[in-house]
């Protein structure tokens, strides 16, 4: 196993660990913030990054401190320095500051909570640095899984996972012979629309689809869950954390969302994380390096559940769950084209040029027409992102 496998390190109780957390506003970033705040003697943030929300961002860095806020979107960075700069607090905007960011000196972990393909260049290059990352940006895996592991062997930097699916499965994992484990068990609470039927899902509309059951998320990976892609994300990202073939990973719906995912072992027995569905828990494991960290806010009352229930996942009115099982089958540059393609598409359906179930259409048309690398580069993905999602607007905007 590659990468949770390998940490072996122990968060100091008396050092103060100093993050860069990219996309701070987010629902991740400020329940990161969250945490930050409850345990000042052990977490400070050096960086705060955001992509185009600056009015939140201004409000985050005046209560934190960092020494240097970036924002993305370079249009408003003039507003950014306006508020900032009189306060002694450092600005920059732009990707590249980014990057160049999480290298600093000052930082000991880059927690990635941004969405999309725009965390995987600060991923690299936190990795190049030796820095350690908390990662809840799925693109990052899905997108360069391979390329990923191939830098952390040559790097001193560990990777935690920040989903509660594979936080879940790490913490399963810890202190058991990888040679023992059968199953990667991934649980999915279903979405919004769990028990819709297809005549219906046809018509549902974005509001619809952004009213999850169970998490509080941003409104892509909310309708990512919706269309059960999130799901086949997190099957590759799994792939790639820990080495498990992948037919032996795989979803179960579990619309409680108690149980965060399973590891099955050869003899026939089964560990399970459990937790409420809160955040904070699994990103605050990943600050602690495996060290738990108290002031849970809701802990776990089984006397309040009445039941938990599990049930196989249907591909029919789901297909987008078998997407992971192709993607990792083809390698190459495939899952790069099911990203760039649903990234265009499910904005396209958030703004009401598409319907729900255009999305997986467009994400196989977009696999029909971009032609298939077997081993690109880091600039084959870069290309092949930009080639998918100029295809899949443009189609969009024809077509639709």
């Amino acid at each position: 196993m590659y990468l949770c496998i390998q940490i072996t390190t122990y968060l100091n109780v008396d050092y103060q660990k100093k993050l860069a957390i990219i996309g701070a506003t987010g629902s991740i970033g400020t329940q990161t913030l969250d945490i930050v705040a409850r345990h000042p003697e052990k977490y400070s943030v050096s960086v705060l990054i955001a992509n185009t929300r600056v009015d939140t961002l201004i409000q985050l860095a005046i209560k934190h401190r960092p020494k240097l806020t970036i924002i993305a979107d370079s249009t408003k960075y003039w507003k950014l320095k306006n508020e900032l700069e009189p306060l002694g607090l450092e600005c920059a905007s732009g990707h590249e500051a980014i990057c160049d960011a999480v290298s600093r000196d000052d930082i000991d972990m880059v927690v990635n909570a941004t969405v999309g393909y725009s965390g995987l260049r600060p991923t690299l290059s936190a990795i190049d640095a030796g820095k350690d990352i908390a990662l809840a940006n799925k693109e990052t895996l899905v997108v360069a899984g391979e390329i990923i592991n191939q830098r952390l062997e040559s790097s001193p930097s560990h990777l935690y996972p920040i989903d509660s699916e594979h936080s879940a499965i790490w913490q399963c994992l810890r202190g058991e012979n990888p040679e023992s484990v059968n199953r990667l068990i991934i649980t999915a609470s279903g979405g919004p629309f769990r028990q819709t039927s297809i005549d219906t899902l046809k018509k549902v509309s974005a509001s619809d689809a952004l009213q999850h059951p169970s998490w509080s998320m941003g409104a892509k990976i909310t309708i990512d869950s919706a269309t059960m892609l999130n799901k086949a994300f997190e099957i590759i990202e799994a792939y790639w954390l820990f080495n498990i073939p992948a037919h032996r990973i795989v979803p179960i719906v579990h619309p409680q969302s108690i149980v965060h995912s399973m590891v099955e072992f050869n003899d026939g027995s089964i560990k399970a994380q459990l937790g409420v569905p809160d955040m904070r828990l699994p990103i605050a494991y990943a600050l602690g390096e495996t060290v738990r960290l108290a002031g849970a806010e809701r802990p776990l009352n089984f006397s309040e559940m009445s039941n938990l229930t599990f049930e196989e996942p249907d591909t029919e009115r789901f297909p987008c769950i078998n997407l992971a099982y192709h993607a990792l089958e083809q390698r190459g540059n495939t899952a790069c084209i099911i990203n760039a393609a649903n990234e265009i598409a499910v904005a396209a359906f958030l703004t009401g040029r598409i319907k729900f179930l255009d999305i997986y259409e467009l994400i196989i048309k977009a696999l029909e027409h971009i032609p298939y690398i077997s081993t690109p580069t880091i600039e084959d993905y870069m290309e092949c992102n930009s080639e998918t999602r100029n295809f899949t607007e443009n189609l969009i905007h024809s077509n639709y």
